[in-house]
């Protein structure tokens, strides 16, 4: 049998794990493996980049973050348009999957990734996919690999601004990664005791979040701790276009160094904004996404081994599973209103921003 393998899109931890999770599992379990690891992604595969991986290419690298492939990211939209000789992306990876003459191809990656996967499997191409995002939002399954260990990351970082915003009496506002989706922010704002988390999915009102630190002086708390997501923006904002966002916001892309702003001058009180960035996704796994990884690699396994193609992995109700590339492709996991999580932090008093309290909700 013949298995290509790549990580697509943003790096995160766990890649490593659930490579050698998948590859551990073929080697084992089916007796003639050829595996092609194409580098940098989707590149690779358009280009018929690739190095023929071996056992020992997978020894120590559950616990290190990053990829031994390589990734890069390929605009889903740019998949089908031609070049000047004719040749779209998709044909390019098609003629590589035929020359190698492939039986399965494997792909590691987010929502872009799986919306090319899908593609290629409409093509006629063998595809199994394998969900992997900090962000934590493809639809069909509770949990990504990479998930938790940023969530991990991201709570350290809120824990440690705790105690300069307590020493320096200041208002902190915590930047954290999630564009069009908050499940990173909600789960460390949570886990990191946030006063206040602001997600993409609740447009926040700025007037909501200086009544709730003016609350706090008021009760003589010195400081206040603000979880943003990146991707958060304000009720105004939201009926805006993204171009017409960034420049009612001067130039900026988020809308934190505003509200920022905003604060210290309302509230006279000393604000500072904490971007950790790319240190989110970096780094090893969490024990948690060790074992998701190594069990949703060997199952993409067990998946070619029972030739279950245009698949891809995903987790339910604590069982591993699968759901169909056609059925979960180009559909995102967003945080709804009456989400569990949601109504908790409601419940202990943290502010959303968008000035809805917590209903008590039946059993």
């Amino acid at each position: 049998m013949k298995i290509g393998i790549l990580t697509s899109g943003g790096d995160c931890p766990g890649l490593n794990a659930v490579i050698r999770g998948f590859s551990k599992y073929v080697f084992n379990q089916i007796k003639d493996v050829t595996l092609y690891g194409f580098t940098d992604g989707y590149s690779g595969l358009i280009h018929n980049e690739y190095r023929i991986l071996k056992k020992e290419d997978f020894s120590g690298i559950l616990n290190v973050g990053g990829t031994i492939l390589g990734t890069s990211r390929q605009p889903y939209k740019l998949m089908t348009v031609e070049d000047r000789n004719g040749d779209s992306k998709i044909d390019k990876m098609k003629m590589t999957y035929e020359e190698l003459k492939l039986d399965l191809l494997v792909t590691l990656g987010g929502a872009g990734t799986h919306k090319t996967a899908a593609l290629l499997s409409k093509e006629g191409l063998n595809v199994i996919g394998i969900p992997k995002t900090i962000d934590n939002d493809i639809w069909g399954t509770d949990v990504t690999f990479g998930f938790h260990s940023a969530v991990d990351i991201a709570t350290e970082c809120i824990d440690r601004i705790h105690t300069t915003a307590a020493s320096h009496g200041r208002t902190m506002f915590v930047e954290l990664m999630g564009n069009k989706v908050g499940w990173l922010t909600l789960y460390s704002g949570i886990a990191g005791g946030a006063d206040a988390i602001l997600l993409p999915e609740f447009p926040y009102d700025p007037e909501d979040i200086a009544s709730l630190i003016e609350q706090r002086n008021q009760e003589g708390h010195a400081f206040s701790i603000i979880a943003i997501a990146e991707g958060a923006m304000t009720k105004t904002e939201s009926k805006l276009k993204r171009d017409e966002r960034i420049a009612y916001r001067g130039g900026e892309a988020t809308s934190t160094k505003a509200l920022a702003a905003y604060i210290e001058k309302k509230c006279n009180v000393e604000t500072r904004v904490v971007v950790p960035g790319h240190i989110q996704r970096g780094g090893a796994p969490s024990a948690y996404d060790r074992l998701l990884s190594s069990e949703m690699g060997s199952f993409a396994g067990r998946l070619a081994l029972e030739g279950k193609f245009g698949t891809t992995v995903a987790m339910k109700d604590n069982k591993i599973t699968y759901n169909k590339l056609s059925d979960i492709a180009g559909k995102t996991k967003y945080i709804s209103n009456n989400h569990q999580l949601i109504n908790i932090a409601r419940a202990m008093g943290i502010s959303m921003g968008d000035g809805k309290k917590y209903k008590l909700e039946e059993i």
